[in-house]
């Protein structure tokens, strides 16, 4: 591909920083990023966005085959996935955890994830200009094969938040907690895989982060190298970035939040005392836990938004750049299992994983 012309982002600095629900879309064995074509793939996926979502997505512009998102912005057709959860019982059987809605978004929601696009903070995009992402673009994080905890915390954009009520936010950790959390377990997760540890203030992240894409591959044979962090650590500003990646791009953010609250009673948990929940590829620590990205912004929506000054839920139309939907037409939008297993009651086994 030839390289994306930085002339054509030079707008000027804007504020920009978007945050919505997307309803769950689909829960089933497919991966059309890592297993394209497989059916069914390794392990469940919750997905949410666009009804293009499939075995194989191909296309360079997955807008074009997909008529309904789960998002709230009715321009996304963009899919966004992580690995589902599951709940041990003592008898070794499992039940997959339910997803609820984030609180303090629009109402109706079923499921899905919260997902966030920013430029510096929530409150400025500094003085660099933002690109969006480009049609066909996909990318990555963590890995379903990451089994240390050594490899866990150097992925610190993936973590755990122990939620004490669905509203209030606290410190993060690289596992999962080892204690019954009062509202839930929120999975959080920033691409690329080295970003930044964040500070909760009430239901945000202060995000000092810059992503930066390499501006001629939509993907790499990692689906991680063609994006680069130049997070220095800590709290402090991210660098500029490299010649070898000179494009900035939206810093991209997915938070799911595990409704466990319906297996807290200990007497269920194992008799040694561990914790009792599971990703779908069978990791118990949570050191696997990663997350998919397949672009798929109708037409120049996105990058609209990012030369725009709204913030949240001001970036929705009458007003904003972008087109709302509510959360009953979100709910309306599916696409048809193409695996047909029980990822619902109380399982022998995690599906595929006898």
């Amino acid at each position: 591909m030839k390289w994306f012309s930085i002339a054509a982002a030079l707008v000027g600095p804007a504020q920009a920083g978007l945050r919505f629900g997307c309803s769950t879309l689909s829960i089933q064995r497919l991966d059309p990023l890592v297993e394209p074509g497989n059916i069914p793939s390794a392990h469940v996926h919750q997905i949410v966005g666009g009804n293009g979502f499939n075995a194989t997505i191909t296309t360079s512009d997955v807008s074009t085959t997909a008529n309904c998102t789960t998002c709230t912005f009715s321009e996304d057709f963009s899919n966004y996935w992580t690995a589902a959860l599951y709940f041990k019982a003592r008898d070794g059987r499992y039940k997959r955890v339910p997803i609820y809605a984030n609180a303090d978004l629009e109402s109706g929601i079923q499921g899905g994830m919260t997902i966030y696009y920013t430029q510096l903070d929530f409150n400025s995009n500094g003085k660099d200009n933002i690109t969006a992402f480009q049609p066909g673009f996909r990318m990555t994080l963590g890995s379903p094969t990451t089994n240390t905890k050594d490899a866990a915390v150097k992925n610190t954009g993936l973590r755990y938040t122990c939620l004490q009520t669905v509203m209030t936010r606290g410190a993060e950790t690289p596992d999962f907690p080892t204690k019954p959390c009062p509202a839930g377990i929120m999975a959080i997760h920033h691409f690329p895989a080295q970003a930044t540890p964040t500070l909760h203030i009430k239901a945000m992240h202060l995000l000092t982060k810059v992503r930066c894409w390499d501006g001629k591959n939509l993907d790499s044979p990692d689906h991680q190298s063609h994006m680069f962090s130049t997070t220095k650590g800590a709290f402090q500003n991210a660098g500029p970035c490299p010649s070898s990646h000179p494009i900035r791009v939206p810093q991209l953010a997915y938070e799911t939040l595990w409704n466990t609250t319906g297996f807290n009673d200990k007497s269920l948990w194992p008799t040694d005392g561990s914790q009792p929940f599971v990703w779908s590829t069978g990791d118990d620590k949570g050191y696997s836990t990663h997350g998919d990205y397949i672009f798929g912004w109708k037409g120049d929506s996105l990058q609209k938004a990012m030369d725009s000054t709204c913030m949240f839920t001001g970036c929705g139309s009458p007003n904003g750049p972008l087109k709302v939907q509510t959360g009953a037409q979100q709910n309306k939008c599916a696409v048809q299992n193409t695996v047909t297993e029980d990822t619902e009651g109380w399982l022998t086994s995690l599906p595929g994983r006898h």
